[in-house]
């Protein structure tokens, strides 16, 4: 009589979005933490889909712009149930943190000058700091493998920092070096590891390593066709239904661009989105930014629903509605809506191209350039948050006006001991943090 259990039932519906709803809520630390959490309900528990299927979606969700768990969400559930599957899983895994993220935004807006408040953020903000420069070793040390690729990095920053080049731009020439440098030193430009293959087994799983694709996952050009062209209709008339509000037709135009250029994750595409954001647009003030980031930290859903934040900021702060919570609500959920779009497309569209192709995907050339690129990117943007954190009165014509704060650097040193060599949690490091500038507002204005 053989161990092995047998292989599971297909779900319904049903218990599918209940699975989704809940890992909505409970999806905390960032993409590696969702994966995570997916793969051991998933794969381990439920057996709903294989280890190697599981990692293969992976693969592919990485090489795409956008956040790479919720369109591993987004694949799974077409895999299982088809393009209603796929919607449900997609929303239903940013839609708590939509709701709280806006929530936040109001209750910020309302109440953000009170001490207490101000108290909590004093802490938080050099938590951000050492958060995103962990972000950039973190990425560093996995994707900078030689001295090509270090160089490509110092470039980044140095365009981005001295020359204020616009994030597309470095994107594409990063891009186009990697392409060059791949022809002609390709040992530099080629990346193995990764989210390779396991060895690891669980049991039979519902979709498993020979389960043949599905019907509605089988590549045609005829729905290649259909799903492009829906997804250009959506869009079009999307961006209709808001073109009667400028500051609405540009988030919708902005945010759609930043959903492309999303590639190396959440912290690459945050430095588009506060040029774009605060020094083009006004929506929000640096400061803003980085307290909306603090919140991102702490708060379900992936990190790009910083840009829920930013919305919600700039449709209040353009007055796109008469009411603030209006406004702000309209702002958010414009911003939502044109960032994750296109990771259906990608999905949707993409996925059945996967399937055809099983075990062959590969990082090209050009991705491991705009990866190395993104390092100096995001050191970029610890800079400027370091700025606005430990010179809190500076400003771009007098960038070391004010007094310094001492206390923030010493917080922003111990945060990033704890994450490096300590390993704790965000969540705890920034609960923590928050506590000391609470603790430091009282003692100060006692």
């Amino acid at each position: 009589m053989s161990d092995t259990p047998p292989r599971p039932a297909h779900p319904s519906l049903w218990e599918a979005t209940k699975y989704w709803l809940k890992l909505g809520l409970i999806s905390f630390g960032g993409p590696a933490g969702q994966i995570a959490i997916m793969h051991q309900e998933l794969v381990e528990k439920r057996r709903w889909i294989s280890e190697h299927r599981f990692l293969h979606g992976l693969n592919y969700c990485m090489l795409l712009p956008g956040p790479e768990a919720i369109q591993l969400a987004i694949y799974i559930s077409w895999l299982l149930h088809g393009v209603v599957g796929a919607v449900i899983a997609g929303v239903l895994f940013f839609l708590p943190a939509f709701v709280l993220l806006s929530a936040l935004a109001a209750v910020y807006l309302s109440f953000g000058d009170v001490p207490l408040v101000q108290g909590i953020f004093y802490g938080i903000k050099p938590a951000v700091v050492a958060v995103v420069l962990f972000a950039a070793w973190r990425i560093g040390s996995k994707a900078l493998k030689n001295e090509v690729l270090y160089v490509m990095a110092a470039l980044a920053f140095i365009g981005i920092f001295f020359f204020k080049i616009d994030f597309p731009w470095i994107v594409l020439a990063a891009a186009i070096l990697g392409a060059i440098g791949g022809k002609f030193m390709p040992a530099k430009f080629k990346m193995g590891g990764g989210h390779g293959a396991s060895n690891k087994q669980y049991g039979p799983a519902l979709i498993d390593d020979d389960t043949p694709p599905p019907a509605h996952a089988r590549f045609s050009w005829g729905k290649l066709a259909l799903k492009v062209s829906a997804f250009v209709l959506i869009w079009a008339g999307a961006m209709y239904a808001i073109s009667g509000d400028q500051t609405l037709a540009l988030m919708g135009e902005f945010f759609t661009k930043a959903a492309f250029l999303t590639i190396g994750g959440a912290y690459a595409v945050l430095p588009y989105v506060y040029q774009g954001a605060v020094e083009h647009y006004n929506w929000l003030t640096g400061p803003q930014m980085i307290d909306g980031l603090a919140l991102g930290e702490t708060t379900p859903g992936p990190l790009i629903m910083i840009v829920t934040w930013v919305g919600y900021m700039g449709g209040v702060s353009k007055s796109v509605f008469a009411d603030p919570v209006s406004a702000g609500i309209a702002g958010a959920a414009v911003a939502t809506f044109f960032t994750f779009l296109p990771s259906f497309l990608f999905i949707l569209a993409g996925g059945p191209l996967v399937e055809a192709t099983r075990n062959e995907l590969k990082f090209t050339a050009p991705l491991t350039g705009i990866t190395a690129a993104v390092v100096g990117v995001i050191v970029n943007l610890a800079v400027f948050f370091a700025w606005h954190t430990f010179w809190p009165a500076a400003s771009a014509d007098a960038p070391f006006s004010g007094s310094f704060e001492w206390l923030p650097v010493i917080v922003t040193i111990g945060s990033f001991i704890a994450l490096w060599k300590y390993k704790i949690d965000i969540m705890k490091v920034i609960g923590a943090c928050a506590l000391i500038g609470l603790m430091y507002t009282f003692i100060i204005g006692a």
